[in-house]
């Protein structure tokens, strides 16, 4: 049936929505560029006016033939979205987020100087990438009082490309860079309660290796002993509790 609900319920639960107006941007620079911004990088994370929240799905494979009549999907990887979007106010003494940009992505490039680039057969070789990625771009989803925060890092982000920025002679509007920044992955900071045993207690990634070759011997050393009673004894009965006694024998093993 459905519930029903007082007003003081509703406006606890419903009344109290998050805004998109309330967030922060944090830059992470390689340390290539930290000589460039100088004491100037406060200034460019407030510069930021638009930002993206980030997504992710689950890649997964169709099983069909464990159950008949049944499809399941597994879920085998996690996929990030390959870019976030940032738009930043253009300041109008020294262009800052346009230099900026451009001069990281001349940095991913290992462009020369403007004479060099001038030249007509000018050519470049591409950076290392340890060289102009960067850890650090942090986006911080926050409210009014902030007492709530949602806080995503992204893992070696650097620029994959800078948005065209019109200008004419029209009705003056704010000048604004949009940056599309690429990243490994992202972190949701404080959300994570590691791997899980059936048990309820965290393992580690070795723990939990050690724990499914446990399963995996246990099963067998269970069907080893649940044959041999079977045959020697010939009561179904006292091979089933036999395999079960020598399964968990060997899962304590590990």
């Amino acid at each position: 049936m459905p519930a029903i609900r007082t007003v003081s319920n509703i406006k606890t639960n419903l009344l109290r929505p998050a805004l998109t107006s309330h967030f922060e941007v944090e830059l992470g620079v390689p340390n290539a560029l930290r000589g460039f911004l100088g004491n100037g990088q406060e200034k460019l994370n407030l510069m930021c006016s638009e930002a993206v929240l980030p997504g992710s799905q689950l890649a997964t494979i169709e099983i069909t033939n464990d159950f008949q009549g049944v499809t399941e999907r597994h879920a085998y990887r996690r996929q990030f979205d390959q870019s976030i979007d940032l738009t930043f106010y253009v300041d109008a003494d020294k262009y800052i987020p346009i230099k900026f940009f451009e001069r990281w992505l001349s940095l991913a490039m290992n462009e020369g100087s403007d004479n060099e680039m001038s030249r007509e057969y000018y050519s470049y070789r591409a950076s290392y990438p340890d060289r102009y990625t960067a850890t650090g771009l942090t986006v911080r989803k926050f409210e009014r009082d902030h007492k709530s925060q949602l806080e995503y890092e992204f893992v070696k982000s650097f620029p994959l490309a800078i948005t065209s920025m019109p200008v004419s002679y029209e009705a003056s509007s704010l000048l604004k860079c949009s940056v599309q920044m690429t990243y490994i992955r992202y972190i949701l900071k404080g959300n994570k309660s590691g791997n899980l045993s059936p048990g309820g207690s965290v393992y580690t990634p070795f723990q939990q290796s050690q724990y499914n070759a446990g399963g995996f011997l246990s099963g067998i050393a269970a069907n080893l002993v649940d044959s041999a009673v079977d045959r020697a004894t010939g009561n179904d009965m006292l091979g089933d509790i036999a395999g079960g006694l020598a399964g968990r024998a060997v899962q304590n093993l590990f």
